[in-house]
């Protein structure tokens, strides 16, 4: 590990809405993928109603979920795109459910500006945008004014992108950390992604992760999305969920090693493990770093 490494596990805190903080560096979290879509690449159509997911919810907390991430319209390729409102009707009244019950914090998965700022005012803590600000700009303003955190991800979808995959990150990142400090988000409230997927081929997702301590440059807490996705299913030889749960178990270990902060998974109980012994090995490595 390299020194820049060793300071991105040091505390630092992120700012959330509703007066909230999320404390990160020594321990990795885990976020539990809720998608409350019915064609998700590999839960669409899980719950029933809001009910269901409350009960899902229990579960992921239980089995160690510090941040339920909370989205109603796929991201899969090829998925067919919904409009505002049929998302505002599937993530809001679950949101809602879960700020009255649960204390742990909860993130919307959208892009969409309206839905962020009605979803924060559910009770949402998080926005997670996977199209790093580029989808809606407004959902910039949002985070400012409500102070919520805001994960911007990286993509290569709908944009020319350079042919070494480390340095598009570093290009596209820099662009869309200042478009969102520009809208007033703070230091304080960022997070980046380093947008697993999304557009990127096995070898790209494989470089990124091999380089992953480049994004130390920004000095922000790295969300990691690899759960289940389709190179992690490549490399570890198996497309069957609980295959790919294991391969997401083991670049859960490679991530934190490198940096990551934050894991988005959907088999909480097996990153915990993975995460519990990354966590580990650093404080071995690097004592107290609170």
């Amino acid at each position: 590990m390299t020194s820049a490494t060793k300071c991105c596990f040091r505390q630092r805190v992120l700012d959330c809405a509703h007066g909230r903080t999320l404390t990160l560096g020594p321990a990795g979290v885990l976020m539990a993928i809720i998608n409350v879509t019915p064609d998700s690449f590999s839960d669409g159509g899980q719950f029933a109603d809001t009910a269901a997911v409350v009960d899902y919810a229990d579960a992921a907390i239980a089995a160690g979920a510090g941040i339920l991430d909370i989205g109603g319209e796929s991201t899969r390729p090829g998925a067919s795109p919904v409009s505002p409102e049929a998302e505002q009707e599937r993530v809001l009244p679950v949101i809602a459910a879960l700020a009255e019950k649960t204390d742990v914090l909860l993130s919307v998965d959208t892009y969409r500006a309206e839905t962020a700022r009605l979803a924060v005012n559910a009770g949402a803590h998080i926005i997670n945008d996977v199209t790093g600000g580029t989808g809606e700009p407004d959902i910039l303003n949002v985070a400012a004014e409500t102070g919520a955190g805001y994960c911007l991800m990286h993509t290569s979808r709908g944009r020319d992108t350079l042919a070494d995959p480390v340095a598009d990150q570093l290009l596209f990142l820099e662009e869309a950390l200042g478009a969102a400090r520009a809208a007033g988000v703070k230091q304080t409230q960022l997070a980046i992604d380093p947008g697993f997927g999304f557009g990127k081929g096995v070898d790209d997702n494989l470089a990124i992760m091999a380089h992953m301590d480049a994004l130390q440059v920004f000095d922000l807490p790295i969300l990691v999305g690899t759960s289940r996705k389709r190179f992690v299913g490549a490399v570890g030889g198996g497309e069957d969920n609980l295959t790919r749960d294991f391969a997401t178990a083991a670049t859960t270990t490679l991530t934190r090693l490198a940096g990551g902060a934050i894991f988005r998974v959907h088999n909480v109980g097996a990153s915990r493990a993975a995460l519990a012994f990354a966590d580990a090995m650093i404080a071995r490595r690097y004592g107290d770093l609170s």
